[in-house]
C-alpha cells in the first residue's frame, strides 16, 4: 500500500494512518446528539446548573482524542461519577451554589491528576484491581440511589425530603403528590428511547425525546417545572479555583478517579477484542486524565467512558478516534445556544437518567453470588448495603468494599494452607501445601507446633517446600522462627527440597539459618 492510501470498509473511507474519514465525522456528530440531552441530565445529578453538563462534554472529549488509545472510547459525562461528585461535594457546599460549582471543578482537577498520574507511571494495571464482587455491589446500589435522585423529579414531586432513599420511599407511597403531566412525560420519554434503541441504536432517541419535551414545555399549558434559564456560551478557561478546600478533596477525587477509571478501560479493552486490536490502558488512562483536567478547567465536573455513546461511535461508523474530537467540536459550537433549552421539562432530564441506567440494577446477580461463593457474595452484599446506608458519601462505600474483598482473600488463602506429617522416629518429615505469605504464615507457625507436639520422640524434622505455590518474605521470616525454636529445643531441621523458583528469595533470606541442610529441587 501506497503512503497515505485509503483503503475502504464498507462504503466507508477508513484512513489506516489515523486522519479524519466521513465516518468519524457522521459518528462524532450522532454522539453529539446523544450527549447533549444526556449531559444536561448528568449535571442535574451531579447537582450543578444544566449547563454545565455542557461544558463537560465539550472540551475533555475534544482534549483525550489526542491521548486516546481506543477507536471508539467517548468521554464525557456519566452517571455514576455524577452520583459520586454529589456524594462527595453535597457536605461541603450546597448543590447548585457558586462554592458548589467551583469545588466541582477542582474535584475534576483532581481526578484528573490522579489518573494522568497512573498513566504516566504506566500503572494501568491498577485498573483490574477492583474485584468484581466490590464493583457490583457498588454499582447496583449506586444505580438504586440514582433512581432514588430522579424518582422526585421524574412525577413532578415538589416537597420530596432531601435524603434519598427517604425521597424515593416517599414518592412511592404517596402516588396523589404526583403531577399527571410530569408522569405521562417521563412515561413517553422512557418509552421514546427504549423503542428507538430496540429499533436501530443509530436513532437518537434521546435526541427525540428531548425534543418532544422541547414541544411539550413550550407550545402546551405544562404544569411542572422547566429547565428554566440555561446560560450560554462558550466554557470559560480559568486556574481561578477554590485551591484551599484541595485537602479535602484528595480521599473523594481519588476514589472517583480509582472507581472511574474501571469503567473506560473496561469499554475500551471490549470494542478492541471485537476488531482483535490492540490497546493500550496506560494511553486511556492518560486520556482520561487530561479530560478530566480540561473539565476542570473549564468550569466542568469529573467525568468518564460511557458504554452508551462509544458503541453509538462505532456503529455509526467510526474508524480512528477523532470521532471524539468532533463530538466535542460540535457540543462546543452548541454552547452559545443553550438557551434554547430553557423550556425543556425537567421531568424528560429525570426520565433520561433513569431510562440510562435501570439496565445496570443486578439483583439477580448478587442473589446468583450467594449460591456459587458465600464469600463474593457476602463482599458485594456488604458493599450494596455499605453503598445505601452512607448515601451520599458512597465513595467510603468503596472503600468498605476494597477492605472487605482483601480480608476475604487474606482469610481463604490462610485457611487454604494445609501441613501435612509422616513421622518415622526419629525423624518427622513435613510438607506444607498451599501459599505461605503474611496472611498464612501465623497459620503455619501454629500447625508446625502442633505438630511437633504430637510427636514428641522426632529428634529430627525434614521440611519439604516442593508443594508450595508461593512464598512471601514474611512467610520466610516464619519459617525461620520456627527453624530457631527447634534447634532451641535441641532438634535438627533440614530443607528437603527447594523448587527453584523460591532460589532467589531463599538465598538472599538465608535459607533456615547456617545450622541447617538445604537440598534443592533441580528441574522446578
Amino acid at each position: 500500500m501506497r503512503p497515505g492510501e485509503v483503503t475502504h470498509r464498507g462504503a466507508v473511507p477508513v484512513d489506516r494512518h489515523g486522519r479524519i474519514g466521513v465516518g468519524d465525522i457522521i459518528a462524532g456528530v450522532s454522539v453529539a446528539l446523544v450527549v447533549v440531552p444526556q449531559s444536561l441530565a448528568y449535571a442535574e445529578l451531579a447537582g450543578l446548573p444544566a449547563h454545565l453538563g455542557l461544558y463537560a462534554a465539550a472540551l475533555p472529549s475534544l482534549v483525550a482524542a489526542f491521548a486516546a488509545s481506543s477507536r471508539y472510547l467517548q468521554t464525557g459525562p456519566v452517571a455514576m461519577t455524577a452520583l459520586l461528585t454529589f456524594g462527595a461535594l453535597s457536605q461541603l457546599a450546597m448543590p447548585g451554589s457558586p462554592g458548589y460549582i467551583g469545588l466541582a471543578a477542582l474535584l475534576a482537577v483532581v481526578v484528573g491528576v490522579v489518573r494522568l498520574g497512573f498513566g504516566l507511571a504506566k500503572a494501568g494495571f491498577i485498573t483490574f484491581s477492583m474485584s468484581h464482587p466490590v464493583v457490583l455491589g457498588f454499582s447496583t446500589g449506586a444505580v438504586v440511589l440514582i433512581i432514588a435522585s430522579q424518582a422526585a423529579v421524574a412525577t413532578g414531586v415538589t416537597d420530596a425530603p432531601a435524603e434519598l432513599l427517604p425521597r424515593l420511599w416517599d414518592v412511592i407511597t404517596h402516588p396523589g403528590s404526583w403531577n399527571g403531566a410530569a408522569v405521562a412525560l417521563s412515561v413517553a420519554t422512557v418509552l421514546i428511547i427504549e423503542v428507538c434503541r430496540r429499533l436501530n441504536p443509530l436513532i437518537p432517541g434521546v435526541l427525540i425525546a428531548l425534543l418532544v419535551g422541547l414541544a411539550v414545555g413550550g407550545l402546551t399549558d405544562y404544569g411542572a417545572a422547566l429547565l428554566g434559564e440555561v446560560q450560554a456560551g462558550l466554557p470559560p478557561l480559568s486556574l481561578a479555583l477554590p485551591w484551599s478546600d484541595l485537602p479535602s478533596l484528595l480521599l473523594p477525587g481519588a476514589i472517583i478517579a480509582g472507581v472511574g477509571m474501571a469503567e473506560p478501560t473496561a469499554i475500551a479493552r471490549t470494542l478492541a477484542a471485537q476488531d482483535r486490536e490492540r490497546w493500550d490502558p496506560n494511553r486511556e488512562l492518560v486520556s482520561q486524565g487530561v479530560a478530566n483536567l480540561a473539565a476542570g478547567l473549564s468550569g466542568g465536573f469529573p467525568v468518564g467512558g460511557s458504554f452508551s455513546r462509544s458503541s453509538i461511535n462505532k456503529l455509526a461508523g467510526a474508524h480512528t478516534r477523532w470521532s471524539g474530537a468532533v463530538t466535542g467540536l460540535t457540543v462546543l459550537a452548541f454552547t452559545p445556544f443553550a438557551g434554547l433549552l430553557r423550556s425543556l421539562p425537567r421531568a424528560v432530564l429525570g426520565a433520561i437518567v433513569i431510562s440510562a441506567v435501570v439496565r445496570l440494577v443486578r439483583i439477580p446477580d448478587m442473589i446468583r453470588l450467594i449460591r456459587v461463593t458465600w464469600g463474593q457474595a457476602v463482599i458485594a452484599w456488604v458493599t450494596f448495603a455499605a453503598t445505601l446506608t452512607l448515601a451520599p458519601r458512597i465513595d467510603l462505600a468503596v472503600l468498605i468494599g476494597v477492605g472487605l474483598a482483601a480480608l476475604v482473600h487474606l482469610y481463604r488463602e490462610s485457611s487454604r494452607l494445609v501441613v501435612r506429617t509422616e513421622f518415622t522416629a526419629p525423624v518427622l518429615r513435613v510438607t506444607p501445601v498451599g501459599v505461605l505469605f503474611y496472611g498464612s504464615a501465623p497459620f503455619l507457625a501454629d500447625a508446625l507446633n502442633e505438630k511437633l507436639a504430637e510427636h514428641r520422640g522426632a529428634t529430627e524434622i525434614r521440611l519439604n517446600i516442593e508443594r508450595l505455590g508461593r512464598i512471601d518474605h514474611s512467610g520466610m521470616m516464619a519459617l525461620q522462627d520456627f527453624a530457631a525454636e527447634v534447634r532451641g529445643a535441641g532438634l535438627t531441621i533440614s530443607v528437603e527440597r527447594v523448587p527453584r523458583v523460591f532460589a532467589g528469595i531463599w538465598e538472599r533470606s538465608g535459607g533456615l539459618g547456617p545450622e541447617s541442610r538445604t537440598t534443592p529441587r533441580a528441574g522446578i
